[in-house]
């Protein structure tokens, strides 16, 4: 029986149902305390003095932690790589703060107590003195003469210059282009809220640490904090039990797991802290955040020539773990999207501001490129009078492998078959119908379409282990991670279908760095691609070495493998099974698999919106996708992931927006109270259709779709508001203000 290719439901959903998963809320450990985080009310200021006599005093408290108890301690560095022009500048980030402050919200100090409420009542007694500096939040500002300097190493705020392309090739293209378009669009910095907070609870035994927390990819959680430690790496053991979502932001180092290893070990207790919302849109990494100059070349006949692009990324006020890859590394991959264009040529300013750090949010640095080049293609198409399909066919890849202009190649795809099934299913031929029953209506009706391409891989190669227990089950070890895609689920169909075994023969086991031996975990839509690969060869593996002990226990010179069994060849009713087989040697098998190929999801996402031009709301209509995800393990989980991903899209170009007080650098958006995230009510039916060109990238032919709908959804929608009120642009989130006041300077130019 097959299993690839099957939807099943979710093996996990049983114990999220009924109550008996295991969040890190929901555990507890004998002799447990609790940990209060103590945080800066100013966006910059100098600490002079930090009392903590009364919190010390208070019943129950047992410890205050400042940075001088943690002064012998290593800084928090970011590993990511990114070949700037200069030598990135990453500044010393302690775990609580030192002599200074440079966000709302930084670390100053961390309260241990016997309960929860104890210690966040000491908490309100730690008594801090600032002398408050000027701050600057955005990107722009910061590089400005004159403005706020966060780091005394760092000055004009500029942490790098990142450029990649032909500069010259592209000034050529512009010089000889028929048409030239140029935008200056914003990607709005985004608040991510999972449903599940950050926490964790730490403890040390025995010289020993163990750390679980609400987090992924712990295998290099570890790695950054035995550097902090300055310990072997057996000697800390991360554990991520069931996780609340993460969609990026929790791959990163964050203060608080240090601060809980260190009161762990100096206490010899265990240590538990869980943030609040409040505090977690406080102290938890951003998405996104950057401003761009982008222009289009193009010649008479509506060919793409060149893209230039420059972009000022706003970094926040610390470099997080995977925060300057998001604007450097991840979008060069993605630039110029699945279109042919010969010269490209990108510009990137990382600059740091009085803000929260940003880190990879979901796509990372590809959501703002498919929305640049989106936004340019359909500007050129109404300055050129070419109907928006037509122009996107006539420029996008169709013979492959493809090069693109700054290195990456594309393997496979059938970009324009996508646009036509996608403009097929949305009616647009209908729409100038729809669109006259607005206009009776007094409303406004818009139609925007957009293609997206997706560079998925994430870190390169993965890990795999298959282990025969003693029940009869076999677990699988891979060292990607779940934050609620169906991991479990979607693991044991690939071995079912390879083995010939039922599903539930199979037990999925990842985030637990003393169990499973590596991983690069979560990101980049790299589970199926990288984990599945992995998965893959080692089960390959494991049947290698398993065929000739098989071979011997037959007193056979040749078997084959079929449905969970080997046979001598030619009598199959002499047979033995693969467990069985397991029974009488060692099968366990472990592969590391070196992939560093990338693998390109891509597909055409068209958004119907209507709109009230007397107050600037938006209704979206419709949506309809046509995605390309290559195979697909378990169609009914993927498309599960395309309508999370698309809903988080829609919030970002309608609803998401991230306000903070240019003078005082306060969060303004602090709360769910004053930061929309979308609700049902905000979102149309899905029409939504996979489909599927298999990648030889790896062996399951699979492309990844954790990402494309965020990746997606933002320029369609966007695009859509453009064609109803008729303006060349406007800017997320696409508030009923923001759309009014766009339809009134277009009657009052």
């Amino acid at each position: 029986m097959a299993y690839i290719g099957q939807s099943r439901l979710r093996t996990e959903d049983r114990r999220f149902l009924t109550g008996t998963g295991q969040f890190v809320e929901d555990m507890d450990l004998p002799g447990q305390v609790w940990g209060q985080v103590v945080r800066s009310p100013h966006a910059h200021a100098i600490i002079r003095q930090i009392d903590a006599a009364a919190a010390r005093a208070m019943s129950g408290v047992l410890a205050v932690y400042t940075h001088d108890d943690i002064a012998g301690l290593g800084l928090m560095d970011c590993p990511t790589q990114v070949a700037t022009l200069e030598p990135m500048k990453v500044p010393p980030r302690p775990a609580l703060a030192h002599r200074r402050v440079r966000h709302v919200g930084d670390p100053v100090a961390f309260v241990v107590a016997e309960t929860r409420i104890a210690a966040r009542d000491a908490a309100e007694l730690v008594e801090v003195v600032y002398d408050p500096l000027p701050c600057v939040v955005d990107g722009i500002a910061a590089m400005q003469p004159g403005a706020p300097t966060l780091w005394d190493e760092v000055p004009g705020n500029l942490s790098y210059r990142f450029q990649k392309g032909d500069s010259a090739a592209v000034s050529a293209a512009f010089a000889s282009a028929a048409h030239a378009i140029e935008l200056e669009l914003v990607n709005n910095r985004l608040i991510i809220a999972p449903t599940e907070t950050r926490g964790g609870i730490a403890r040390y035994a025995d010289g020993g640490f163990e750390l679980t927390i609400s987090a992924a990819s712990v295998h290099a959680i570890r790695d950054m904090l035995v550097d902090v430690f300055g310990i072997e790496k057996h000697r800390l053991r991360v554990i991520a039990p069931d996780v609340g979502g993460g969609f990026g932001i929790k791959n990163a180092l964050y203060p608080e797991w240090i601060l809980l290893l260190f009161a762990a070990r100096e206490l010899g207790r265990p240590v538990k802290w869980i943030a609040e919302r409040a505090e977690d849109f406080n102290g938890t990494a951003q998405g996104r955040d950057n401003v761009t100059k982008a222009r289009l070349a193009l010649d008479a006949q509506g060919h793409f020539l060149a893209l230039d692009v420059s972009t000022v990324a706003n970094l926040g006020a610390y470099m997080s773990s995977g925060g300057p890859g998001s604007s450097t590394n991840a979008p060069a991959n993605a630039m110029g999207s699945g279109y042919v264009i010969p010269a490209i040529f990108m510009d990137v300013h990382g600059v740091f501001t009085n803000t929260l750090p940003i880190e990879a949010y979901r796509g990372a640095g590809k959501p703002e490129v498919n929305y640049m080049i989106e936004r340019l293609v359909d500007l050129a198409a109404r300055r050129l009078m070419i109907d928006p399909v037509e122009l996107r066919r006539r420029n996008l890849v169709s013979a492959f492998p493809y090069r693109k202009a700054l290195g990456t190649v594309i393997d496979c795809g059938v970009f324009a078959a996508n646009i036509d099934s996608a403009v097929q299913r949305a009616d647009r031929a209908g729409f100038a119908a729809r669109r006259a029953v607005s206009q009776a209506a007094g409303r406004l009706r818009g139609l925007g379409i957009s293609c997206f391409l997706e560079t998925a891989r994430g870190a390169p190669n993965e890990g795999a282990e298959i282990s025969f227990e003693p029940d009869g089950h076999i677990a699988l070890l891979v060292g990607t991670q779940s934050n609620g895609m169906g991991h479990e689920t979607t693991y044991s169909q690939i071995a079912a279908d390879l083995l010939g075994l039922p599903p539930d023969t199979f037990r999925y086991v990842q985030g637990d760095t003393g169990i499973v031996q590596a991983g690069n975990g979560h990101g980049g839509a790299r589970s199926m691609h990288m984990g599945g690969a992995a998965l893959v060869k080692t089960i390959n593996t494991m049947l290698d070495k398993a065929r000739p002990i098989a071979a011997r226990l037959l007193q056979a010179q040749s078997v084959d493998y079929a449905n969970g069994r080997f046979s001598v060849t030619g009598e199959p009713d002499r047979a033995i099974a693969l467990l069985d087989v397991a029974g009488a040697e060692n099968l366990d098998t472990y592969v590391w698999n070196m992939l560093d190929l990338i693998t390109f999801p891509n597909g055409c996402h068209i958004a119907e919106v209507e709109v009230d031009p007397e107050t600037g709301h938006v209704v979206l209509e419709r949506y309809t996708a046509v995605d390309d995800f290559g195979t697909l393990i378990n169609p009914m989980l993927a498309l599960g992931q395309i309508h999370g991903g698309v809903a988080q899209g829609i919030g970002q170009a309608m609803l998401e927006h991230t306000v903070y007080d240019p003078n005082s650098g306060q969060l303004l958006s602090g709360s769910l109270m004053d930061y929309a995230l979308p609700r049902a009510d905000d979102l149309p039916d899905f029409n939504i259709a996979l489909t599927g060109v298999p990648t030889n990238a790896n062996p399951l032919g699979v492309k990844g779709a954790g990402q494309a709908g965020a990746i997606a959804a933002p320029q369609a929608v966007v695009l859509a508001v453009i064609d109803a009120i008729g303006v060349d642009t406007i800017d997320m989130p696409l508030t009923p203000e923001r759309v009014w006041r766009a339809i009134d300077n277009g009657k009052h130019p």
